[in-house]
């Protein structure tokens, strides 16, 4: 998910902390970002978005501050943990539920019968799809134990519609390396898979997405969401053949150019709508070059 420098309230006031800065600093650098109140409370309404700010604020400031709070934004059904700074669920959270990059997906009309969230992390967008899609099913892939566990909890209220994996997606099935704090921040967000070396012991079951949509009993996947730390230059390289034709819409963040090379190569054999917001590229309709496209 992290790919370029994010702000945040209280991001100076972290920055400042680091630098041995005054409780005088500190205040300054609050009441600068008091201007984020409003877009906090236009988007999460007046009271979680106050809420929200002053629990930021306080997590960045050289005093005990809360380390987990719950918080229910107005898009979800039911109510999320975050754990607050120096974890990356709050950058997250702001990415979600404030600048709402999801949301090419969200206002698209119609129904979906099945999701696929590959890089789960701790369950926002299975919680936004579930929310906005109340007949779907949805499986959320997740390969970090400790981002498994939160998002298990978050998603525990969704019952049955909801299944959440301890895994990756790769091109094959196979066993991976997780390898923590070696990529881009090194924080919750930032945990990846890869091949083991030599002699070691690969610690992450993976399925390629053939497998996981017939793990689920899923003919096709009304959206799959990849969010897999550069991982999908592996998932795009070969073997698309095989899954790709039984997905209808694809949101991916891509991380880099070579992964962005390797995906539109991939694609090239689809015709779709592309959109791009924020850190995500959505293809919408996806069908085979040629095909005619069914009215909705």
């Amino acid at each position: 998910m992290p790919q370029t420098q994010t702000e945040h309230a209280g991001g100076e006031l972290a920055m400042a902390h680091g630098h041995g800065a005054t409780g005088k600093s500190y205040l300054s650098k609050a009441v600068r970002f008091l201007g984020r109140i409003r877009e906090y409370c236009r988007e999460l309404g007046t009271i979680t978005g106050l809420r929200w700010y002053v629990a930021k604020v306080l997590t960045r400031l050289p005093i005990p501050g809360p380390r987990r709070i719950i918080v229910r934004p107005p898009d979800l059904v039911h109510p999320v943990a975050v754990r607050m700074f120096p974890s990356s669920d709050d950058f997250v959270f702001d990415q979600l539920f404030v600048r709402r990059e999801y949301a090419p997906v969200c206002r698209r009309p119609g129904e979906a019968r099945f999701i696929l969230d590959l890089g789960a992390n701790v369950g926002y967008a299975s919680a936004i799809f579930a929310s906005r899609y109340p007949s779907a099913r949805i499986l959320a892939v997740e390969p970090d134990p400790r981002n498994y566990e939160l998002c298990r909890r978050n998603l525990e209220p969704y019952g049955e519609r909801i299944h959440t994996v301890l895994g990756a997606v790769w091109a094959n099935s196979t066993r991976l390396a997780l390898e923590r704090g070696n990529f881009c921040d090194g924080r919750e967000w930032a945990t990846r898979v890869a091949e083991a070396a030599p002699g070691s012991n690969p610690e992450v079951e993976a399925w390629d997405i053939s497998s996981l949509l017939d793990l689920a009993q899923a003919g096709e996947a009304d959206l799959v969401k990849i969010d897999i730390e550069g991982s999908e230059a592996e998932v795009f390289a070969a073997g698309t053949a095989q899954w790709l034709p039984r997905v209808r819409n694809l949101c991916i963040e891509l991380h880099d150019e070579k992964c962005r090379e390797i995906f539109f190569r991939a694609m090239a054999g689809f015709d779709y709508e592309l959109e791009e917001h924020g850190e995500y590229t959505f293809c919408f309709d996806l069908r085979a070059v040629g095909a005619i496209q069914q009215p909705a």
